[in-house]
C-alpha cells in the first residue's frame, strides 16, 4: 500500500508521514491491520468494563441474598420486625457515606484503586456478618459492607464512561447494572440452594458466598488500566494516550478524544474555576441542569419501589397467598431471572434506540405494573388467580425497570457531568439513590402494616407516574455524543433542529482549534 507524502504545511491537519526508515507512531495501517486493531480494542474495552463491574455483583448479591437470609436470621438471632427493617435498609443509608467518599477518593488515588479499596472493605464486612453471634455484630459487618458497596457502585459507571469510545458508551456503561441483576439472581439462587440447611448455618453460608466476587477483583487490577481522563488531570498525557490507543479503534479518534480531554482538563486547572464543592453547592445554570437531571433520575430510580419489590418479594408473594418458604424462595428465583434477562435486552438497545425512548417504555410500564399489583393484592389475593397475577406483575415491574430505569440511570449520571465535576457529582447522585433506597427499604414493612401492601404499591405507582413527567420534561438524549459534547449541550453549545441534535458554534470552534 503506497502512502502519499503529506507535508506539515499541506493543509490537511495531519502530521507529516515518513515513508523511509523512520515510521511515524500514528502511521495509517493497511486494512487487515486496522481490522485486527479494531477487534482487539473492542475486546479490551469489554474486558475493562467487565472487570470494573464486578463490585456491582456485591450490591446485587446482598440485595438478593438478604431477602431470603433474613427469614433465617429472624429465627436464629430472634430479631424484631424493626430490627429487620434496620438490617435491610441500613445498607443503603450506610453506603451513601462510601459514595460520598468515593468522589474525592477517586480523584486522589484514581478510579482503578478506588475499585480495589471498595472490594477490600466489602470483604471485611461480609466476613464479619458471616460469623456474627448477635444483631449488634451483624450491624458492624453491615457497616463495612455498606461503605464498600457505596464506593463500588459510585465509581464503576464513572470509570467505564471515561474509558469507553463514544459509539459504545451506553452499552458498556450499562454493564454495572447487568452485574447488579446477576448478583441479585445469584443471591436468590443461594437462598434456595442453602435453605435446606439448619437455621444457624444456612444464612451464614448465604452471606459468606458474597466474598467470592470481590476476590476476582484482585485479578482485575492486573488487567484494567487507569482512566485516561484521570491520567490527563494528573498530567500523565502519554499514559493517557496509550490507554486511548487500546480503547479506540482509529488513531485519529485517539488524538481527537485526547484533545477534547486536555481542553476539559485545562478548564479544571484554570485559575477562574471554583472548587468542586463550591460549584456543586452554588452551581452555574448549566451545572444546575445537570444536577437536577442526575440527582433526580437517581432518586426516581429508587422511590418507585424497586428495592421494596426485590428485598421484600417473599413478603409480597406471601401476601398474595404463597405460604411455604421453599416455594417463596423458588418464586423469587423467577423474579431474578426476569430481571437479568431484560437488562441484557436493554444493554443491546441503549445505544441504537437511545436513552430517552427506553426511559419512556420503562417508566410507563412500571406505572402500569405497580398499579396492577396494588389492585391484585387488594382485591384478588389469597387465591390461585391472585398468586399468578401477583407474580406476573412483580416480574413485569422488574422487567420494565431493567429495560430503562435500571441501566439508563447510571449511564446518564456518568456521562452528563463535565470532567472537573464528574466523580464528585456522580457521587452526589449515588448518595441520593442510596438515601431513597434506604428510606424505602427501612419503611416498607411499617408502611405496609399501616396502609396494606396493596396500598403501598399504589403509592409507588403514583410516584412512577411522576417519573414519566420528569423524563419528558427534563431528561435529554445523550446517545451518540462524546462526554465533552454532552457538556456543551447543557451549556447551549449544541442546537436542536427538527428533533436532531447538531453541533453548535462552540463545538465547531473546538473542532477547528483541534485541527489547527
Amino acid at each position: 500500500m503506497t502512502l502519499p507524502a503529506v507535508g506539515n504545511d499541506g493543509g490537511s491537519g495531519f502530521p507529516a508521514v515518513s515513508v523511509g526508515n523512520k515510521r511515524n507512531k500514528y502511521q495509517r495501517m493497511d486494512s487487515d491491520a486496522e481490522d485486527h486493531h479494531r477487534s482487539r480494542s473492542r475486546k479490551y474495552v469489554m474486558a475493562c468494563a467487565f472487570f470494573a463491574s464486578l463490585n456491582n455483583v456485591l450490591l446485587g448479591y446482598d440485595v438478593g441474598v438478604m431477602s431470603g437470609a433474613v427469614l433465617f436470621i429472624q429465627q436464629d438471632l430472634n430479631i424484631t420486625e424493626v430490627q429487620t427493617e434496620v438490617l435491610i435498609g441500613s445498607l443503603s443509608i450506610i453506603s451513601l457515606f462510601g459514595s460520598l467518599a468515593g468522589g474525592r477518593t477517586s480523584d486522589s488515588i484514581g478510579r482503578k484503586w478506588t475499585m480495589a479499596l471498595a472490594a477490600l472493605v466489602f470483604q471485611t464486612g461480609a466476613a464479619i456478618m458471616a460469623v456474627a453471634p448477635s444483631f449488634e455484630v451483624l450491624m458492624i459487618g453491615r457497616t463495612f459492607a455498606g461503605i464498600g458497596i457505596g464506593l463500588g457502585v459510585m465509581i464503576a459507571p464513572v470509570y467505564i464512561a471515561e474509558i469507553s469510545p463514544t459509539v459504545a458508551r451506553g452499552f458498556l456503561t450499562s454493564f454495572p447494572e447487568i452485574f447488579i441483576n446477576l448478583g441479585i439472581l445469584l443471591g436468590y439462587v443461594s437462598n434456595y440452594a442453602f435453605s435446606g440447611l439448619s437455621v444457624h448455618i444456612s444464612w451464614r453460608i448465604m452471606l459468606a458466598v458474597g466474598i467470592l466476587p470481590s476476590v476476582f477483583i484482585g485479578f482485575a487490577l492486573c488487567v484494567i488500566p487507569e482512566s485516561p481522563r484521570w491520567l490527563v488531570l494528573k498530567g500523565q498525557v502519554d499514559r493517557a494516550r496509550e490507554v486511548l490507543m487500546k480503547t479506540n479503534e482509529r488513531d485519529d479518534e485517539v488524538e481527537e478524544r485526547l484533545a477534547e480531554i486536555q481542553l476539559a482538563a485545562a478548564k479544571t486547572e484554570g485559575g477562574e474555576e471554583r472548587p468542586v464543592w463550591r460549584e456543586l453547592l452554588s452551581p452555574s445554570p448549566a451545572v444546575r441542569k445537570m444536577l437536577i437531571v442526575g440527582f433526580g433520575i437517581q432518586c426516581f430510580q429508587q422511590i418507585t419501589g424497586i428495592d421494596a419489590t426485590v428485598y421484600y418479594s417473599p413478603e409480597i408473594l406471601k401476601e398474595a397467598g404463597i405460604q411455604d418458604e421453599t416455594k417463596l424462595l423458588a418464586a423469587t428465583v423467577a423474579v431474578g431471572i426476569t430481571k437479568t434477562l431484560f437488562i441484557l435486552f436493554a444493554t443491546f438497545m441503549i445505544d441504537s434506540v437511545g436513552r430517552k425512548p427506553l426511559l419512556y417504555v420503562s417508566t410507563i410500564g412500571m406505572t402500569l405494573c405497580l398499579f396492577s399489583l396494588s389492585f391484585t393484592l387488594t382485591f384478588l389475593g389469597q387465591g390461585t388467580l391472585g398468586i399468578a397475577l401477583a407474580l406476573l406483575f412483580v416480574c413485569g415491574n422488574v422487567a420494565f425497570f431493567s429495560i430503562g430505569m435500571g441501566p439508563v440511570c447510571w449511564v446518564l449520571t456518568s456521562e452528563i457531568f463535565p470532567l472537573r465535576l464528574r466523580a464528585q457529582a456522580s457521587a452526589l447522585g449515588a448518595v441520593g439513590n442510596r438515601v431513597c433506597s434506604g428510606i424505602v427499604a427501612m419503611s416498607f414493612l411499617s408502611v405496609s402494616r399501616a396502609i396494606t401492601v396493596g396500598g403501598t404499591f399504589f403509592v409507588f405507582s403514583l410516584v412512577s407516574a411522576l417519573s414519566v413527567i420528569f423524563v419528558y420534561m427534563l431528561v435529554p438524549e445523550t446517545s451518540g455524543k462524546s462526554l465533552e459534547q454532552i457538556e456543551l449541550m447543557f451549556q447551549g453549545g449544541i442546537e436542536r433542529k427538527g428533533g436532531e441534535v447538531e453541533l453548535g458554534d462552540a463545538e465547531r470552534l473546538v473542532r477547528k482549534d483541534q485541527e489547527f
